[in-house]
């Protein structure tokens, strides 16, 4: 099968390349929203800091006779920010590109910040460089849902001394390109195996062409790619009120859902199972949880405290799932990330905030005898049927490997731990296939359920060869997979295509920015046989009527051929940009207007989006 694999892949690459790319459909005739090379001295963006001076000036320019210089810094996340609210709709994907250089050697980084339902303040990193020459951010993805507000990409360097400037900014809508749709779907391809996955993070649902290819290929398990982490579900306002309401109680950190609601609606709509990740890890939890009176200044509380303080996390946590979305699906919880070193040692005990990698958890417990109470925790009040994972990486590697069966055998053994989360980071390079498979192989000796929770494999050569290289890796780990499979429930990819990957400069992922499917999608289908019955979910909504009535209205189907899918978006986005080849008929122009309001505009587009994208009900198109 690798043999066959390789060389499909190798013929499918080369009529790849020989083929026409499929067709860019912007949201309009002009999909320039704002952009400046700052040569008018209008300056739109302000400060982060607050203290910043922002100016047009001569001192370095990429083109023309000015850029922006942003100087007066006085921390590493000052800078200069725009806002998105006032141009930008949400559930629209949108672009950003500019031209960024530093006074000296700097990491330099574009990012996106909103206030949540919540009113708490979002952060994330959308693209990152060094050096001190010009950069270019070049059609940077930015989106957002409609439930935050104050909505800002800005840029910043890491040292807060030296100046900043920006220039050549611009902001347009992103293109929309169809999906491969007659490609085999991976979930349905490896069904009788296990089930096929995929992490995405709420910006994805803005991107009906991402969408499409995570309803077509990664249906049947979605892990939040940060939205359910520690830092984004504890509330700090809520735990200082309660902390005050009741006599000074320091041990109940209150929980807040603002940053998965998007996801967890999609998934609702959707019946999309979920693995809920993750509830107990050193990184990207806030000191605050760890410290006396929830301060970041305060002493680091005792053993006996925080195993109060866990118990009502972990407990309200689950609670407030069962209260607010009782009929979504998560049917597994990583309850512990990530705790030993490679060495298999624990971590060194500190804030993960002053040095990376330390943990909080050993700081307080002295070593990671806060395993088990987690889990026992987790057991405790997780939903029957949900399923509880001790999840890692680099779980290859000897002695982190041994460390974590030992922990797995002796929670067993207590009736604690469901399964193993292998998570898969790879390269080409490291791991071997069959030091990956040995791993399987003892993980699977301990007779708990294996998931494969991140996978992707990183490649620095870009060539054709490299991607082939990747594709043949690919293609012997999934070989393992399906082998071992009687101890795999799931396989899930961390994330879709190469753009949106937190490893995106090495492209690790089964499909390309422009939604293309790579070398390495052919080599994991090559060889693998179309199950006779498949339980699959439709991604379209289907009128059994519409053949006897043809001028029928049915709201969305824009094209009028019965079912409403992207292809009614692009076709509604290239009338509304005035597309001279687009004439619509008399019922799929009455079926365009989808938000009830006389004609045909960029808010009827959102409206059907948003129901593509499972955050509205087809009764809400009208």
């Amino acid at each position: 099968m690798i043999q066959y694999r390789k060389l499909l892949a190798v013929l499918l690459t080369a009529t790849c390349t020989a083929i026409s790319m499929p067709a860019i459909v912007t949201s309009g005739a002009d999909d320039v929203l704002y952009e400046t090379g700052f040569e008018n001295d209008e300056i739109v963006f302000t400060g982060r800091g607050g203290t910043e001076v922002l100016e047009a000036s001569t001192e370095a320019v990429h083109s023309g006779e000015y850029a922006l210089c942003v100087s007066e810094r006085s921390q590493g996340w000052h800078g200069p920010q725009f806002l998105l609210d006032d141009l930008c709709k949400p559930f629209v994907e949108y672009t950003i590109s500019a031209w960024v250089k530093s006074e000296w050697y700097s990491t330099l980084n574009l990012s996106m910040e909103y206030t949540d339902s919540n009113g708490i303040r979002q952060y994330m990193n959308l693209k990152s460089a060094q050096g001190d020459s010009w950069f270019e951010f070049s059609d940077v993805k930015v989106s957002f849902t409609d439930d935050v507000t104050n909505v800002y990409v800005y840029f910043e360097a890491s040292d807060n001394k030296c100046k900043l400037y920006v220039d050549d900014f611009v902001l347009k809508a992103a293109p929309i390109i169809p999906i491969q749709d007659d490609l085999l779907s991976l979930s349905d391809l490896y069904s009788e195996h296990f089930m096929i996955g995929t992490g995405i993070m709420n910006s994805n649902l803005s991107s009906p062409s991402f969408m499409d290819l995570v309803k077509k290929h990664f249906d049947r398990s979605m892990t939040f790619g940060n939205e359910l982490k520690p830092e984004n579900v504890l509330d700090l306002n809520a735990t200082l009120a309660y902390m005050e309401q009741n006599d000074g109680d320091d041990t109940n950190p209150q929980v807040t859902l603002s940053a998965a609601r998007s996801l967890l609606k999609y998934c609702q709509a959707t019946n999309t199972p979920v693995r809920g990740h993750v509830l107990v890890w050193h990184s990207q939890t806030p000191d605050w949880f760890f410290k006396e009176g929830f301060s970041d200044s305060g002493e680091w509380v005792d053993k006996e405290k925080m195993l109060v303080r866990m118990e009502n996390y972990i407990k309200n946590v689950f609670a407030i799932l069962e209260a607010e979305y009782p009929d979504v699906n998560i049917y597994a919880w990583d309850v512990v990330n990530e705790a030993f070193l490679d060495s298999g040692d624990p971590r060194s005990p500190g804030s993960d905030k002053a040095s990376s990698g330390q943990s909080a958890w050993v700081k307080v417990f002295g070593d990671n005898s806060f395993i088990e109470p987690a889990f026992t925790y987790a057991r405790k009040y997780a939903p029957a049927g949900t399923k509880l994972y001790y999840n890692d990486f680099n779980e290859y590697i000897e002695g982190k490997m041994n460390a974590i069966y030992q922990m797995a055998m002796d929670l067993k053994a207590k009736g604690l731990i469901d399964g193993i989360g292998m998570q898969s980071h790879m390269d080409v390079t490291f791991p071997s296939a069959a030091q990956f498979k040995t791993a399987l192989a003892k993980y699977a000796t301990t007779g708990l359920d294996i998931q494969i929770t991140e996978l992707d494999i990183t490649t620095k050569d870009t060539s054709a060869a490299g991607l082939e290289k990747q594709a043949q890796m690919y293609s012997d780990i999934m070989d393992a997979c399906v082998e071992y499979s009687d101890h795999i429930s799931a396989v899930v990819f961390w994330g879709v295509t190469d753009d949106q990957s937190w490893r995106g400069n090495q492209v690790p992922l089964l499909f390309d920015g422009s939604f293309q499917a790579k070398p390495a999608y052919y080599a994991i289908v090559d060889g693998m046989e179309m199950p006779d019955i498949i339980e699959t979910t439709t991604t379209t909504v289907t009128n059994p009527s519409i053949s006897d009535q043809p001028d029928a209205k049915m709201p969305g189907d824009v094209n009028d051929d019965g079912v409403i899918k992207i292809d009614d978006v692009v076709l509604m986005n290239r009338y509304i940009g005035e597309d001279t080849t687009i004439e619509l008929s008399e019922a799929g122009l009455l079926n365009a207007n989808c938000d009830g309001i006389k004609g045909v505009d960029a808010d009827d587009a959102t409206h059907l989006l948003k129901y593509l994208a499972g955050l509205i009900a087809i009764e809400d198109l009208h």
